[in-house]
Parts: C-alpha cells; structure tokens; sequence
C-alpha cells in the first residue's frame, strides 16, 4: 500500500507555504522586532537597566532568527532548557533522518512547512526566556487585545443575541433549537477568519455584525457536516441518565473575536442541554501570533465582565461562574505547541489523547488544527477525512475551519478543481469554511 502523500514544503516555489516562508514569516519577525523597541521604556521602569539589556538581547536573537530564516540556514538545536526542549530537538534530529545525503541539514526552505513554522514560534519563545527579566512577556499579547477591541460592536451583537436566546431557549421546539445550534456553529466558524498569522500580524478584527451576513455565507461551506452535529448531540441529550456527563472538548485556535464565538458555542451547548461539561484547550507559549493561552482566556472574560453594556457584562459573569463552578474548564499542555501531527498524540503525549478519550466530541478550531489534523500533506481533495487523520481518533471529533493553507480532503469529486479554475487561490483566503466531522468508529 502506498504511503501518504509528500508534506507541504517551502521547497515548492509559488506555493503558499513558499510564500510564508519567505514574506510573512520574516514580516512577523520583524514586527516582534519592532514590539520590543516600542516597549523599551516600560521593560526600563520595571527593571530599570537590566530591562534594557534583556531587551537588546532579545532584539539581538530573533534578528539572528531572521537573518537564519531568510538566508535558508540549516535549522539548529534549541539551547535554552524548557519544558519541551528534548522533545523539539529530538523531532529535529527526526527530520534529519528523513533527508537524503545530498540534502544536507533540515533547512527552512527545504523541510515540510508545519514543522519549520511551529519552530519560528518556538524559537521566538525561545528568545524571550533568554532574555530574563522579561521573560514573561507575550509578544503578541497587544495585537491580540487590538483584534479584541476592534470587534467592540460584534461582540455586543453577538453577546446580546445569546442573552436574548437564553430567556426562550426552554421554549424552543427540537427543530427551533437545532436552527438556532447551526447559527451559533456558524458563527464560530466565520469567526475563524480573525486570524493574525495569515495577515503578517496585520490588524484583522471582525466589524461588522457577522449573524447579519450567515445566509450568505452559507455557500462557501465546502463541507458542512453540521447535522451529523446535531443528530449526535441531540441524541447524547435525549439518552442521558439524570446524574450523567456530556463533554465537549474545544480546541481552541485565535484569542480576540473568535475566542468570544466559542464561548458563545460553549455557552449554548449548556443552556441547551446539549453538553453538561466543556473543556477548552489552549497554548502553554504565545503561539501563531493570535492564538489563545490561559492568560488571553482569563482577560478577555474579565474584559466583558467590566463591560459597560449589560448583556456582554452578563456573558462574563455567567462565563466566570462557570469556570468556578466546573462546568467550563481550561487546560493546556505542551503537545499542542509541538510539531508534531495529531497522528502522533497517543505516543507523544499519551496522557492527553487519553484524556480526549473522556469527550464525547471534540471540536477542533481553525486551520493549524486541520494541518496537524491531516498531516499537512499535499492529500487529493477527495481522499475521505478518515484516511487523512492517519488514524488519530481519541473521540467524535470535527475540524471547524477556515481555509487558509492548501490542505482540503474530502470534498466531493471535480470539486476542488472547479473552485481552482474559477479562483485559484481559494484554498488560503479564509473565504471558504468546513464543518467536518469523523464520527464513531
């Protein structure tokens, strides 16, 4: 049987992992770059020069990763001790055993796209902590507090509309409440689409008010297995014994506006009755520009409890509670800042694909997701979902996704090619989503 297809790789000149390699990886380097200058004065006040040192230090290490980067240096051991150090250079040592000779060492533009991209965040984190004592600090923490900010008038929308939802939710007839579970499923998808990493660490925020615009952005679901959703939830609903658990696990992707989707998700799938229980994952590292640690989970619900409208200051009393409670509960753990596809979870970090076992469904957000998911491997678009999740099934699961990488599997046949000849860039836009679920074994 033949194996899977090759990884996506800068190595292919034009692609989009080409182009990420060398334009927008760089651009987001530099803005780091430029985030430390413009912090100079605060690092200074807190520890005076120490502060200034650590932050010339740390400007020093990642133009050097810069300067590896854009001139495809060999890809070298990360030095300095932390939690996952072993692991990271143990997979580079991996990635040199899949090269031939004549190609030397794991290099930038040579080796497969999601490991050379996790190690540019890795080794960004890798300069912080050299840097004591600012090594605490998120690089990435404003533009994602700006993205929040931004969305100001979607996120009143958005929480008002589930407050308002809340009141009659018991009222709701079955087909009512699933009508209104497939609006919330679209919201958190099409929240996907505030993603900083695409856009070099440009400014990204969601404007206007996305429940306006669901109809028409029904067409641009390539898969929508939304009803498989519903039917498994609905049943777990209708079966469950008084005392019993339904968990949902959200994987979750960017802070900002999207993270505000999930927990709008999170919150109907309790008031529902469709899940008892949530768990969100996040990161352990600032990671991908946008995406969502413990600390970014924590502000923005503090940021709606202090809201000054009521029903988006209500949302973050309610979320509080049920973070006290138990009903909600936020774990990270290294895995998801590794390299590695999730195809590896059970030997790498056997205690979390154990612990996604518990779930009765797993949603998995956004498209580093979808490539860990898959492989990140150049699939033929028709190739079933299964195949490509190279056996990882700890649970029900579905990939909630935008797309902005050019992986797609499972879609039906000449449908990948009639969206190539008609936009040929379709794959990492962001204009076209997936609902796409891997259901019970």
């Amino acid at each position: 049987m033949a194996g899977p297809p090759a990884s996506l790789s800068a190595r292919d000149v034009g692609s989009f992992a080409y182009l990420t390699v060398k334009d927008r990886s760089p651009q987001i380097l530099t803005k780091a770059i430029d985030t430390l200058h413009r912090h100079k004065s605060e690092f200074f006040e807190k520890h005076g020069e120490k502060g200034l040192e650590a932050e010339k230090k740390a400007i020093s290490l990642l133009s050097k990763l810069r300067n590896e980067l854009q001139t495809d240096k060999p890809i070298v051991p990360l030095v300095e001790k932390f939690v996952d150090t072993d692991i990271w250079n143990q997979y580079l040592e991996y990635q040199q055993s899949l090269l031939n000779e004549s190609d030397g060492k794991p290099r930038w533009f040579l080796s497969p796209w999601l490991f050379v991209e996790c190690y540019m965040y890795r080794r960004i984190h890798e300069a912080i902590i050299q840097s004591p004592p600012i090594d605490d600090f998120d690089i990435f923490k404003e533009l994602k507090d700006q993205n929040f900010f931004e969305s100001q008038e979607s996120v009143i929308a958005l929480c008002t509309h589930l407050q308002e939802l809340r009141k009659t939710i018991e009222d709701l007839d079955e087909n009512q409440l699933k009508n209104e579970f497939f609006k919330i499923l679209q919201i958190s998808l099409w929240g996907n689409k505030c993603d900083l990493s695409l856009s070099g660490g440009e400014h990204i925020s969601q404007k206007t008010n996305i429940m306006n615009s669901l109809e028409d952005l029904k067409p641009f679901i390539l898969v929508n297995d939304m009803d498989r959703l519903w039917s498994l939830l609905s049943n777990y609903k209708k079966t469950r014994q008084k005392e019993s658990v339904t968990r949902v696990d959200i994987v979750l992707d960017n802070s900002g506006f999207e993270l505000i989707t999930d927990l709008v998700l999170a919150e109907f799938l309790l008031s529902s009755q469709l899940a008892t229980e949530i768990h969100f994952y996040g990161k352990t590292i600032p990671w991908f520009v946008s995406d969502t640690t413990l600390h970014d989970f924590n502000w923005i619900i503090k940021q709606l409890k202090h809201s000054n409208n009521k029903w988006v200051s209500q949302c973050g009393v309610d979320w509080e509670d049920h973070i006290k409670t138990g009903r909600w509960v936020y774990l990270d753990h290294i895995f998801w800042t590794l390299p590695h596809d999730f195809s590896t979870m059970s030997q790498v970090a056997p205690d979390l694909h154990a612990a996604l076992q518990k779930a009765h469904l797993i949603f998995f957000k956004g498209d580093l997701n979808y490539r860990k998911l898959t492989g990140d491997r150049r699939w033929e678009f028709t190739v079933p979902f299964r195949e490509a999740l190279s056996g990882f099934h700890p649970a029900p699961l579905c990939s909630i996704r935008t797309l902005k990488a050019e992986v797609q599997v499972g879609l039906q046949p000449g449908q990948g090619e009639q969206l190539t000849a008609s936009e040929p860039n379709w794959l990492t836009t962001g204009k076209y989503g997936v609902f796409q679920f891997d259901g019970p074994l």
